[in-house]
């Protein structure tokens, strides 16, 4: 028997990949997860998790290329929906995750959500373990809402990024929380990978070819000439800029017995074809916090 934990992620985009490499160590360390709680991308990694299918999650991922990750961006035309609909993205997710529910999962789990009617954090702990993610995940402006029990869900981290609270709730072991988005660190990515990611100019050229439609469709063009970001992009970037000091706060109200602390810097948010080297990031400086760890 390993020594228990409850395992907080938080959210963070294509940083929150940074995820696995830490479960994997603490797995390596002779750590049993007895508990796990998650906002958003932690929902997402945590869920998978919990339901026992990391390993086939992390092929899949490992196996996205630049233009995957542009393919599963599906613009929405609804008013009242997100920018993005993320269809696609989302229905590779259930087929991976299946019909489970929550409670019978072998790992209990919590996944953090926010009721936009009611501007209220929801835990969810009961019903379809999909539906769950897939509400913890649903950026508000950006990807469309998730209604659970007549009720619209967005992205859990609009409230709280790093739920320590929830997990707090079950009093199994010490608890461990990951945030994906601390410090810059003029080496993000650790020993494993040197030197700093560039992002190709013709990818950057698709990237911003796709935002510019974005704007099109919904009547947000910018002027000739106006160098300002799409509104995809200053959504993206507001909400985690919200975030980051909305987890300073939350973390010092509430702090877990370890924080393995992830540069926010690691990979931009939309990058999720470099899988590889971001799992294996995570595990590089889940190892540096363990080193002075007192657990």
């Amino acid at each position: 028997m390993g020594r228990r934990i409850t395992l907080v992620l938080g959210s963070g985009s294509a940083r929150g990949l940074a995820h696995i490499g830490v479960i994997r160590v603490l797995e390596e360390e002779g750590f049993e997860v007895s508990t796990i709680a998650g906002s958003s991308m932690g929902a997402l990694i945590g869920g998978i998790y919990a339901a026992g299918k990391l390993d086939s999650y992390i092929d899949w991922v490992r196996s996205l290329t630049k233009k995957d990750v542009i393919k599963f961006l599906d613009v929405s035309f609804r008013p009242t929906s997100g920018i993005l609909k993320g269809d696609l993205i989302f229905e590779t997710m259930r087929d991976l995750v299946g019909d489970v529910l929550i409670e019978d999962l072998p790992i209990p789990f919590i996944a953090v959500a926010t009721d936009l009617t009611a501007r209220k954090e929801v835990w969810l702990t009961h019903g379809s373990l999909f539906e769950a993610i897939r509400a913890s995940t649903a950026v508000p402006g950006v990807f469309s809402p998730q209604q659970i029990a007549g009720r619209w869900m967005v992205d859990g981290g609009l409230l709280n990024p790093v739920p320590v609270t929830p997990a707090a709730q079950t009093m199994t072991g010490v608890t461990i929380a990951v945030d994906v988005a601390g410090p810059r660190s003029a080496n993000p990515l650790g020993e494993i990978v040197t030197g700093r990611y560039e992002q190709p100019p013709h990818l950057r050229k698709k990237i911003d070819e796709f935002l510019e439609s974005i704007q099109n469709h919904l009547g947000l063009e910018s002027s000739e000439g106006d160098d300002r970001p799409a509104i995809a992009e200053v959504l993206l970037n507001s909400f985690e800029t919200m975030q980051e000091t909305l987890s300073r706060y939350k973390l010092a109200a509430n702090p877990p017995d370890l924080l393995i602390s992830i540069p926010k810097n690691i990979c931009a948010p939309h990058e999720f074809f470099r899988a590889s080297e971001l799992i294996e990031a995570g595990a590089w400086w889940a190892r540096r916090a363990l080193e002075t760890a007192e657990i």
